[in-house]
């Protein structure tokens, strides 16, 4: 082994390796990189830790330090959701107030239905001669039609019941009953019937086809013998939509009135077999069968003209009802305005339609129509369009009336 040289001058180092040992490794001669200013020393050179070394060095940064973890509740088991376990049901799972039901797979909701086809007018032609490749839809108006005829045709819970008043005659009253009856039969599957309740020999059984000669007097005397539809059937007369009519007495010779008594026996047979009854009712109201009449309606319809007078009386027959205890009928009173002649009338239509909305639930007016004016036989077939789109709205009217499913109606005084 040399010595170092006294003056400072490089000196050689002889090193020998003991046997049996590992021989030191070679000193890292790497170039260590410049180091630039950056005002951390006077001298330049940048003040770093004493773990930043240059590169290729082996040494290491020391660890940082770690506190102990304190203990914690134990970690949260999650269950595994299948991918189509999602959606409403899934949304809802933490809230114990949802139940899933069956509607989450209703038909509407799952199935892609085509757009309904029209069946007139060039939409029509259009997919009939394209083969349903161009599908135009529906217009407006069948779109309207649609929703009529299924308000139409809800259910009815139990039996309906629905009177037909004028104070004044001639104003289209029976002509209305026969109207709204027919459509209601024409477009529902259910048993539709109509009764003359007119003390005065009214006239609403010569309005359809003749098939018996029975009255409202015959049936009740016939009133042991009901058994089944077929014996009330045996009584009335119908009309080509389906509309059954029981025929008020026509007889001079008869000697009795029909009373209140005697509308509530037709009343509690008919219940049994028809779900809709409809009662053509006289022009006065302090006749004994109104008072009967009254009391089981579930609806009123009342029929007035576009005249003064027939506004006038239609005004005071509302009044009459609110002074004697029928309130109730009044806010579920349909008012029909009937033309019973050709031409506009004078009157203004918009205030007359107004002051009705104000104490009633519906106006509607019915236009004039040469078949209705004949007095004969009522035929749907033969009405005019907007005739019969008239009473098609109109029985759409009544039936929101209809009481609900559940068995509650939407009114406070539903019998």
């Amino acid at each position: 082994m040399g010595r170092d040289h006294p003056h400072g001058t490089s000196a050689s180092w002889s090193i020998r390796a003991e046997p049996g040992s590992t021989p030191p490794s070679r000193p890292n001669t790497t170039p260590v990189e410049p180091v630039r200013n950056t005002g951390g020393s006077m001298n330049g050179d940048r003040q770093s830790p004493p773990w930043q070394t240059p590169r290729g060095s082996d040494r290491q940064p020391p660890p940082r330090y770690t506190p102990p973890a304190e203990p914690g509740p134990p970690p949260q088991v999650q269950e595994w959701t299948p991918p189509w376990a999602s959606g409403p049901a899934q949304q809802h799972s933490n809230d114990p107030r949802y139940q899933p039901t069956s509607q989450d797979l209703a038909p509407d909701s799952l199935l892609r239905r085509p757009k309904r086809a029209s069946t007139s007018g060039w939409r029509r032609g259009v997919h009939r001669l394209t083969g349903g490749v161009i599908n135009p839809g529906e217009s407006t108006a069948e779109e309207r039609y649609r929703n009529q005829v299924e308000r139409i045709r809800q259910p009815v819970l139990g039996d309906y019941r629905i009177a037909f008043l004028s104070l004044k005659g001639g104003v289209g009253k029976t002509t209305t009953t026969l109207g709204l009856g027919s459509t209601f039969a024409s477009l529902r599957g259910d048993c539709v019937i109509a009764v003359d309740a007119n003390p005065d020999f009214g006239t609403l059984g010569e309005r359809v086809p003749n098939q018996t000669s029975s009255t409202v007097r015959d049936l009740l005397a016939d009133a042991d013998n009901i058994r089944r539809y077929s014996d009330i059937r045996a009584h009335t007369s119908q009309a080509p939509s389906r509309l059954e009519v029981l025929a008020g007495e026509r007889d001079p010779a008869a000697s009795e009135m029909f009373g209140e008594q005697d509308y509530r026996s037709v009343i509690e047979m008919l219940q049994v077999y028809y779900n809709l009854i409809l009662t053509d009712c006289g022009t006065g109201i302090m006749h004994s069968a109104m008072n009967g009449v009254l009391q089981l309606a579930n609806a009123l319809v009342l029929v007035s003209s576009p005249a003064v007078d027939g506004a006038r009386s239609a005004a005071a027959t509302l009044d009459w009802l609110q002074l004697h205890g029928y309130g109730h009928l009044v806010e579920r009173t349909v008012v029909v305005i009937s033309s019973v002649r050709p031409g506009s009338s004078a009157v203004d239509m918009n205030l007359l339609t107004q002051h009705f909305l104000e104490r009633c639930r519906a106006v509607l007016v019915v236009p004039f129509d040469e078949h209705l004016a004949e007095g004969a036989i009522v035929d749907l077939e033969l009405l005019r369009p907007q005739t019969r789109a008239a009473f098609v709205e109109l029985a759409a009217m009544v039936a929101d009336d209809f009481p609900a499913a559940s068995g509650r109606h939407s009114g406070s005084n539903w019998r």
